[in-house]
């Protein structure tokens, strides 16, 4: 929100240098993110303009005549406190009704006034370019000065005319005294929302530097036909809609909004635009309460309509009906979600209530008599209906935070009078003041225990109370406790913990000391599954894949993709956990696969570099029968592609990865957990290629599956390469429960090592596993190491056979080997796959 200190000072006195408020509001919470300085002094930016205090002053326009050699130029002499005054050649629009009506001085018609030399921007060129004020020939006439537009000052790229000022000033007035600024441009986090108004931001300042806060009047002069029997409000909704109220403004004007009003919209970001709605966006910065203004005429024909000749308007507000629709001041029709609550009368919808008011009510040119409105609305649905409708306003930004019941009768009344005042109207007597919902109000019991507790700070029970009630709580004291009543423009305080931060940071957090903790620590337990997550993952990486963390909202029919087409499975028919109000329409539901989300980014990766290897951990989402919330099931999911090893310029290995990597990569982190006694067996999966597929048990238990992607799986996931897909989605649950807590160490033998090759022939379908765990067996202890080097078939091979070739291990840690304890081994292990698998020696 952007913040004017001029304005700020309206409510306030600030007796701080710029750059000190703001870091002072920052520290208490308050994040001033830029300070944009105006025609004064401060900052670090090389392009800003600092008005020359002799060559920038203020102008008095004493006379405008006709140019005698040009029509759209005028000359205006200008009293700028020299002894002489100068005539100006200029051609701004908004001097031409001053034309030839003599001695204007009457009419206090000021003016920035640059003289000869100034530095200004080029008001004839986009964005901000500095240029040196120069005399020279306007069609005949020599000009050396000028007035100034808003463009030029860098106030604004306003450059329509020059500014005119209200106002009584003195010619030759430094223009940095009249209009130099400093424009804060604060954050407005939820947990603050009570400071987007300019006065919520003064009641900071004069919390933070003791100062006391000047209100605007909020008295209104009512001397209009009473308003009672005009106008009936009611409801369907009040949980929704707590309050509305209503007023009537007639005989309005519309024309422009005064200088100074202009001025401070620009300067806080809104662009004028008549006085009525000027005054409905002034009212909602400075008090923090929107409110809106229907035509009031056009209400009135609805009403003789639905109402009968002179019956009463009638604003009710209600969620929408089935397929209703609105067309919005912005011009969109808008289908209507069925939660968003709206402004109606029986005639149908006037108006998004809180967010945006309808096109068909809006105020035009012929518009004379108003209806005002400011309420309060219900702030998650506020939210809710701007994320669903796509539309965001200033109204809405300030109600989706929060804003309390008690500010719309105050922002009501002020934009009433203002339009009295400024637009010529009169203020019906009365006030329609509908509040079926008022919140309930219960202090809060306090102590100064729990601000040491809590906070850290050690403070008496007044110094607390001086504290709050700066902050404009209500406080008493009661047998050394604190009751705190909240202010009524406040809905953030819940608790004590809420007053302890309020203390701090009007105390100062750079100002509470560094202690120990004070409360006793609860028992320090670790977190196993936290612990072998991160140990699985530090393996995988080890092994060279790469971690990831997708989003874990998708949409079925990207899960669905994982399905080839010619599949006779059915779709996935397990209901999704979906999100009532997606962000996105790709992010709409819970995922029910893990390996999908790893597959997305792969498929994304596939067009930029040809070797990839990630990995993810995570949870998928699985609708429960018997409870509200989803069971979440932990997954580990792996994706490799892409040659084995990377370009080098002394030349690589061309292979390209395939079954037996990923199958390797598995092996080596289930070694490196000591999960025990694992098999992968073949298996049949509709996302993998047949005959490339495995099945990963552990003790009859399925740990997962993996195998490479069916190419049609391939083809609609959009992966763009050559190579095939490695994949593997594995249970991670399952995983994290077989890897022991403790496993036997053995110490490394000073002995040597005994090394022998065994060559079989067995059946081809016999898996190389189940031979290797047969070895192993037999073995015994002394049998180290396993490890299958060659697979042959072919010539001189029968058929339906295959040669296996083993290196074998074999080490004792009690002493060096002999040739008959080797050989008792090896009779032992051929005779259990001679009988087990009808293996036979090979030579």
């Amino acid at each position: 929100m952007l913040v004017p200190v001029s304005w700020l000072k309206e409510y306030v006195d600030i007796t701080l240098p710029v750059d000190e408020l703001a870091e002072k509001l920052t520290v208490a919470g308050l994040e001033v993110e830029d300070i944009r300085y105006i025609g004064i002094p401060g900052g670090n930016d090389k392009n800003r303009l600092v008005w020359d205090r002799e060559k920038l002053v203020i102008g008095r326009i004493l006379k405008v005549e006709r140019h005698p050699n040009a029509d759209r130029l005028v000359l205006a002499t200008v009293d700028y406190g020299a002894d002489e005054h100068e005539v100006v050649v200029t051609g701004a629009p908004n001097l031409f009704p001053y034309l030839e009506q003599g001695d204007v001085s009457h009419l206090n018609l000021y003016s920035p006034f640059a003289l000869e030399g100034a530095e200004l921007y080029d008001g004839h060129k986009e964005g901000q370019v500095k240029m040196r004020l120069k005399g020279r020939p306007l069609r005949g006439i020599y000009n050396r000065c000028m007035l100034c537009s808003e463009k030029e000052l860098g106030i604004s790229d306003e450059h329509e005319g020059i500014m005119l000022l209200d106002g009584d000033y003195i010619p030759g007035t430094p223009l940095q005294d009249v209009l130099g600024d400093a424009v804060l441009d604060i954050a407005i986090i939820p947990n603050i929302a009570r400071c987007a108004s300019i006065i919520g931001v003064a009641r900071e300042v004069a919390a933070l530097t003791g100062q006391k806060v000047r209100y605007p009047s909020f008295d209104v002069v009512q001397e209009g036909p009473s308003i009672n029997g005009r106008v009936v409000i009611t409801t369907d909704n009040p949980e929704l809609n707590p309050r509305f109220v209503a007023m009537i403004i007639e005989g309005i004007t519309l024309k422009p909004s005064p200088e100074w009003m202009q001025r401070r919209l620009r300067l806080a970001g809104q662009r004028p635009i008549n006085v009525v709605v000027d005054i409905s966006n002034y009212v909602m910065l400075e008090v923090g309460q929107p409110n809106h203004t229907f035509d009031y005429d056009f209400l009135r024909r609805r009403a003789d309509q639905y109402n009968g000749t002179n019956g009463p308007i009638h604003i009710h507000t209600r969620l929408p009906h089935e397929g209703e629709i609105l067309t919005t001041l912005d011009g969109v029709t808008r289908q209507l979600p069925p939660f968003t609550i709206l402004v109606t009368d029986p005639a149908g919808a006037l108006s998004l209530g809180g967010i945006m008011g309808g096109e068909e009510s809006e105020i035009n040119d012929q518009t004379t008599n108003v209806l005002l409105e400011a309420a309060a609305w219900n702030y998650i649905n506020i939210r809710q209906s701007m994320d669903a409708l796509k539309l965001h306003s200033e109204a809405g930004f300030r109600f989706s935070r929060g804003v309390h019941p008690s500010q719309a009768l105050l922002g009501a009344k002020r934009a009433a009078e203002l339009m009295r005042q400024l637009a010529g109207g009169r203020v019906a007597q009365g006030i329609v003041d509908y509040y079926p919902n008022p919140p309930e109000e219960k202090p809060v019991v306090f102590t100064a225990a729990e601000v040491k507790r809590i906070g850290g700070i050690d403070l008496s029970n007044n110094e607390i109370q001086h504290i709050l009630e700066s902050l404009e709580f209500d406080v008493k004291e009661e047998n050394g406790r604190l009751f705190v009543t909240t202010p009524d423009h406040r809905m953030d305080i819940t608790g004590p913990h809420d007053l302890v931060e309020e203390v701090c940071r009007i105390y100062g957090y750079d100002r509470i000391p560094a202690t120990y903790m004070a409360d006793e620590l609860p028992p320090q337990r670790g977190n196993r599954r936290l612990t072998l997550e991160e140990r699985i993952k530090d393996v995988l990486v080890q092994l060279g894949l790469q971690e990831i963390i997708t989003y874990r909202l998708t949409t079925p029919e990207k899960e669905a993709r994982l399905i080839p087409t010619n599949s006779n499975l059915p779709p996935d028919e397990r209901p999704y956990v979906t999100l009532a109000n997606p962000i996105t329409v790709d992010r709409v539901a819970m995922r029910h696969s893990l390996l999908a989300s790893v597959l997305e980014i792969l498929a994304n990766n596939s067009r930029f570099r040809e070797q990839i290897a990630l990995f993810e951990i995570g949870q998928i989402y699985l609708a429960a029968e018997e409870s509200i919330l989803p069971d979440e099931l932990g997954r580990l999911a792996i994706a490799i592609t892409g040659p084995r090893n990377p370009e080098f310029w002394q030349g690589t290995d061309e292979a390209i990865r395939d079954f037996f990597d990923l199958k390797g990569i598995i092996e080596e982190m289930l070694n490196a957990l000591h999960v025990p006694e694992y098999q992968f067996e073949p298996h049949q999966h509709p996302t993998f290629r047949p005959g490339h597929t495995a099945r990963l048990t552990v003790n009859g238990r399925q740990l997962g599956v993996l195998g490479e992607l069916h190419p049609l799986v391939v083809e609609k996931l959009d992966i763009r390469t050559e190579y095939p897909i490695l994949a593997a989605d594995l249970d991670l649950d399952l995983l994290i429960s077989l890897i022991p807590d403790s496993y036997r160490v053995e110490p490394v033998s000073i002995f040597p090592p005994v090394h022998e090759d065994l060559a079989i022939l067995v059946d081809k379908q016999i898996p190389a596993a189940e031979v290797e765990t047969i070895i192993r067996q037999s073995g015994g202890t002394l049998l180290k190491e396993v490890t299958l080097f060659d697979v042959y078939e072919g010539e001189r091979i029968p058929a339906n056979k295959k040669s296996l070739a083993y290196h074998l291990t074999y080490q004792s840690p009690t002493g060096t080997l002999k040739d008959k304890q080797v050989r008792k081994i090896r009779q032992r292990i051929i005779y259990q796959l001679t009988q087990k698998l009808g293996a036979k020696l090979r030579e």
